[in-house]
C-alpha cells in the first residue's frame, strides 16, 4: 500500500506565494518521477511541472520563472513553489509519483489534491 499526502494549498492574494508539499509512504523500493498536476471545474488536469529521480525537471511552458519543482529523495517529498501567484492559477493541485514497490511491481500513484484559490 502506498499513500501520497499533500499540504499546504489555501488562500492566498495575487502576486503572493504558496508552497506545496507532497509525501509518499508505504511499500515503496523506489520513486521516479514526481509530478505535480492541476485542475479547475469542466477542464483536463494539466501537468505542471516534473522532477525526476535524478533531478532534472521540466515545467509547462506559461509557469516557467514563477513555479519551482523540488524534491528531497531522503524523505520521499516532492515540493511545488509557487511565486507571483495570480487568479488563473486557482485550481485544485494533485501529487503524482511513479513508484516501484518493494514487490518490484510499478504503479502510478495520485495525491488527492490540495485546492489553491488566489483573490484577485
Amino acid at each position: 500500500q502506498v499513500q501520497l499526502v499533500e499540504s499546504g494549498g489555501g488562500l492566498v492574494q495575487a502576486g503572493g506565494s504558496l508552497r506545496l508539499s507532497c509525501t509518499a509512504s508505504g511499500s515503496i523500493f523506489s520513486i521516479n518521477a514526481m509530478d505535480w498536476y492541476r485542475q479547475t471545474p469542466g477542464k483536463q488536469r494539466e501537468l505542471v511541472a516534473r522532477i525526476t529521480s535524478g533531478g532534472s525537471t521540466n515545467y509547462a511552458d506559461s509557469l516557467k520563472g514563477r513555479f519551482t519543482i523540488s524534491r528531497d529523495n531522503a524523505k520521499n517529498t516532492v515540493y511545488l513553489q509557487m511565486n507571483s501567484l495570480r487568479a488563473a492559477d486557482t485550481a485544485v493541485y494533485y501529487c503524482h509519483a511513479d513508484i516501484k514497490t518493494l514487490w518490484q511491481v510499478d504503479y502510478s500513484y495520485w495525491g488527492q489534491g490540495t485546492q489553491v484559490t488566489v483573490s484577485s
